[in-house]
């Protein structure tokens, strides 16, 4: 079996200082330090025609977030990143610079993104990213729709990753086989994994032994499996996953290799039509014909108000010149976060509603063409966002909200669908999160310690739920 696993990094526009700094603290500068140091000794010994064939894994990172990590003392993981890129552990995909939500962006939005990153990239990584048969792509919250694949495809690339559950209805998957989006020429889709995705970033594993179980006979057999999840989870939301990764990359019985390379390992192909999907949609929301709910959903006053004030500024921001500044506020303001923080299914957040709303209004206001009608919705827009998010809040309709939250994401949390994980690898897990404790605090790194002690505790209560 073939273990292709995607990680996807970034952080908004917005993100303050602090915070840029303290996930690369936590998470980016120990993830990729650790894959340096781990993956040279799995590729020890390989003739020199293979080494970089081995142990590989693919990665997104935002052009804005490269940007965040030159500014905010991130420049060791840029380079740490290009010394995976020149070794061959790494791939890059092309993707959207500022995090944009592409389906729903006009193609001409959806081309100046992928263009804005491409050229981050080239900044930071020169031509080491181009692939020689093509990148990947990745569209930002994994939202697929044929529009974006068909621009990713003129401008290129020669595949998307995508969430299973935007696979046909009425076909049966067959993961020996290499899926090709009926309509394109040559271009493939690859399908995550949910389960084994959600295991992994939700920390419910905590050990190889417990993943190797899970995979049972699968590894023995000559198909593929695709993982993808946010690379933060590693250290940042979960101190000291970031071990189980660099254990898997180096565990013998799974070969792991880069998205791109599948291609290379499977001959047999089919054409498909996937249906428009995310990775956060849900069963109800493919049975609804739903699939960008968490984004825009009809009954959300506050989304339909960001997407109408999103369609004055990308009006108002395209009669300006190419190299107005206020071309540039439209491409940073077109991020998806604004969007998915309104959902309040769970996630809410109402100073990422009102940054994007004010961001967004800004460009209305300061665009040389906009008209009075233009700039007088836009403060219209702007204050039914604030002050209808700020109702949701006082009233408890948010609390409402994310208690209805789909019964499907719950169910993954059930004991039923969990894998079995013995008191040992508990307690094995338990004493490495220990030992980093230990070091955090002795680093003065207060808040990681804390993180650290709760995932302890959690721990500590699963382990003594087992019979």
């Amino acid at each position: 079996m073939y273990w292709a696993n995607f990680l996807h990094i970034y952080q908004p526009p917005t993100q303050k200082e602090i915070w840029v700094r303290r996930i690369t603290d936590e998470c980016y500068r120990k993830l990729f330090a650790g894959i340096l140091k781990t993956l040279p000794h799995r590729q020890a010994g390989l003739p020199a025609g293979e080494v970089g064939k081995h142990a590989r894994l693919t990665l997104n990172i935002n052009g804005i977030l490269c940007e965040l990590l030159d500014k905010h003392g991130g420049r060791d993981v840029l380079e740490n990143i290009k010394k995976l890129l020149q070794n061959g552990t790494l791939e890059l995909t092309g993707s959207a610079k500022f995090h944009a939500f592409l389906p729903l962006l006009p193609e001409s939005e959806i081309e100046r993104q992928i263009l804005l990153n491409e050229a981050i990239l080239d900044k930071y990584f020169g031509n080491l990213w181009r692939g020689p048969a093509g990148n990947g792509f990745f569209s930002p919250e994994m939202a697929y729709s044929h529009k974006v694949a068909a621009v990713a495809a003129r401008l290129g690339y020669k595949w998307m990753v995508m969430d299973e559950l935007g696979f046909p209805s009425g076909k049966k998957y067959s993961p020996d086989t290499i899926y090709k989006i009926k309509g394109l020429e040559d271009f493939s889709v690859f399908f995550r994994e949910r389960n084994l995705s959600f295991t992994i970033l939700s920390a419910q594993v905590g050990t190889v032994p417990t993943i190797l179980r899970y995979l049972g006979q699968r590894l023995e057999k000559n198909e593929y499996v695709v993982t993808a999840m946010d690379g933060e989870t590693f250290g940042h939301h979960r101190p000291g996953l970031e071990t189980l990764l660099f254990d898997l990359l180096s565990e013998k019985k799974i070969q792991s290799l880069a998205i791109g390379d599948l291609p290379g390992k499977f001959t047999k192909t089919e054409e498909i039509e996937p249906k428009e999907s995310t990775w956060a949609v849900t069963k109800n929301d493919i049975k609804n014909n739903t699939p960008f709910s968490r984004w825009n959903k009809s009954d959300n006053p506050i989304q339909q108000n960001q997407w109408e004030l999103t369609n004055i500024a990308i009006a108002a921001g395209n009669r300006a010149p190419v190299d107005d500044k206020v071309r540039g506020l439209l491409d940073a303001a077109l991020h998806s976060d604004q969007y998915w923080w309104a959902s309040a299914r769970p996630w809410w957040s109402l100073e990422m509603m009102e940054r994007g709303a004010y961001e967004l209004k800004q460009v209305v206001l300061e665009a040389p063409a906009s008209t009075v009608q233009e700039k007088n919705r836009a403060e219209e827009l702007y204050r039914n966002i604030v002050y209808t998010a700020l109702e949701w809040q006082r009233s408890g309709l948010v609390d409402a909200i994310s208690r209805q939250e789909d019964e499907e994401v719950r169910e993954r949390l059930e004991e039923k669908e969990q894998l079995f994980i013995t008191k040992d690898e508990y307690r094995q897990m338990i004493a490495t999160l220990e030992q980093q404790m230990h070091l955090a605090a002795k680093a003065e790194e207060y808040h990681r310690a804390a993180m650290i002690k709760d995932r302890i505790r959690e721990l500590n209560e699963e382990m003594e739920k087992q019979k």
